[in-house]
This record gives structure tokens, C-alpha cells and sequence, in this order.
């Protein structure tokens, strides 16, 4: 694994589909906070500055996206998708993809506790990629490098419906026609440690409404959540 910036960091050009006019700018994106604070004689700058400006870029990019793909689009649904899609774990997904963690310069702490697969670093890093091509070129060159990168996943969150709040809809549905909160059950949990199934089932007053199977819990009841909305519309108050 490299520890600095290499001439190799051009592969990661080529699948950006971007080339750096200033390349000073990849070096900084690519340099992480204890780079610098261990050797400040060989990074000038870390990529915490670009990371905010292409949080920036990168949130206004979906939404242009999302504006200009539905004019069904509430503005409660487009806020609903960005937060869904500029999370930090599709942002480590994509940088994942990309191998950008080994093109990261890093101290040596932080590449001894595995600093190239932390998501949150992986995020952060690919954001300041962002930041850099946005200033290297305009709007247009980095909106195409992001939508190039995301365009699939948004259409995939937006034809699955992902982006939506299940479990808080069921919470104020069930608030308003029972006055009480859904309770989440565990009906089974299979599967060794690390590859857990978990089945969940969501009542109201004692009353199931709704089955969920997940990798986890938070899965499990989003998906319970899910099933449980018709249901919960179909019957009456009581």
C-alpha cells in the first residue's frame, strides 16, 4: 500500500473519466489530515477544505438531477433522495469502486489502524476529489464525473423507493388514527454472528400489521414498516 501520492494516481484519472489540469489539486485531495501533521515539509495541505466545497458540489449536482428528472418531485421527496444518496455509506461504496483508499497519503497511525477501508475517511476523500475537479475545470465537467459515478444508483433508490422514511410514516400514521407508537418485535434471528438474519414483526395495540426479514434490525423494520402501511390504511381505528 503506498503511504503518498504516485504517478499511479492516473488510473484513478482514467475511471474518474477526468483529467487534472492542475494536479497540485489531486495531490491535496488525495493527502489526508495526518499526512500532513506528520510530514508538514512534504503536504502543504489536507483535503478538508475540498471535502467541503465538494459537499457542496456534489448535494447541488443530485438535486439538479432530481429537479430536472420529475416535475412529481415534491420538494419533501428530493430531500428525501439526496440524504439518501450523499450518505456516507454510498459515498465509501463508490469510492470503494474507484480503489481510492489506496491512492490516499496517510500517517503512519492512521494506515496502521486501516485508514484506507474507514468508510467515513472513504466519503470524506471522495467528496474532496469532487471539491478538486470542480475547481480544476466548472460545474458541467464535475456535474458529468459525479452523474457518471451516481446516475445508476439514483435511478435504482428512486425505482425502489429506498429513500423512504417507512417507519417514521407508520410511526404517524399509528399516532394519528391509534394514538400509540408501533411496537417492533423480534420474531426470529438465524444465521451465525457475522451473517445474521433478522425477522421483525411491527404491531399497534397488540395487533400485528406488518413482517420484515433484514441483515440487521434497522432493516428488518423498515421492511416491516413497509408491509404494514396498506394494512394500517385498510383498517379502521379502533
Amino acid at each position: 500500500m503506498r503511504a503518498s501520492y504516485s504517478e499511479n494516481s492516473e488510473n484513478l484519472e482514467k475511471d474518474l473519466g477526468y483529467s487534472f489540469k492542475n494536479r497540485g489539486l489531486l495531490v491535496e485531495a488525495l493527502t489526508h489530515k495526518s499526512f500532513h501533521h506528520e510530514n508538514p515539509g512534504k503536504a502543504k495541505a489536507y483535503n478538508e477544505r475540498l471535502e467541503f466545497i465538494g459537499d457542496s458540489v456534489f448535494g447541488l449536482v443530485i438535486v439538479e438531477y432530481l429537479f430536472r428528472y420529475s416535475d412529481d418531485f415534491t420538494e419533501s421527496d428530493m430531500s428525501k433522495i439526496k440524504s439518501y444518496i450523499v450518505k456516507g455509506a454510498v459515498l465509501s461504496e463508490v469510492a470503494e469502486g474507484l480503489s481510492l483508499g489506496s491512492y490516499l497519503s496517510l500517517g503512519k497511525g492512521e494506515e496502521d489502524t486501516g485508514g484506507r477501508q474507514k468508510r467515513s475517511l472513504l466519503a470524506n476523500a471522495m467528496e474532496a476529489v469532487f471539491g478538486a475537479i470542480y475547481l480544476d475545470s466548472d460545474y458541467e465537467r464535475v456535474r458529468g464525473v459525479i452523474l457518471g459515478l451516481f446516475k445508476d444508483r439514483v435511478l435504482s433508490v428512486i425505482s425502489s423507493g429506498q429513500y423512504h422514511d417507512y417507519k417514521t410514516e407508520l410511526q404517524e400514521k399509528s399516532q394519528l388514527l391509534y394514538g400509540v407508537l408501533p411496537e417492533y418485535r423480534i420474531a426470529r434471528q438465524e444465521g451465525e454472528e457475522h451473517l445474521k438474519t433478522f425477522t421483525i414483526d411491527v404491531f399497534i395495540k397488540g395487533e400485528m400489521f406488518g413482517r420484515g426479514i433484514g441483515k440487521n434490525k434497522k432493516e428488518a423494520q423498515t421492511a416491516a414498516a413497509k408491509e404494514a402501511l396498506p394494512r394500517l390504511k385498510e383498517s379502521p381505528a379502533k
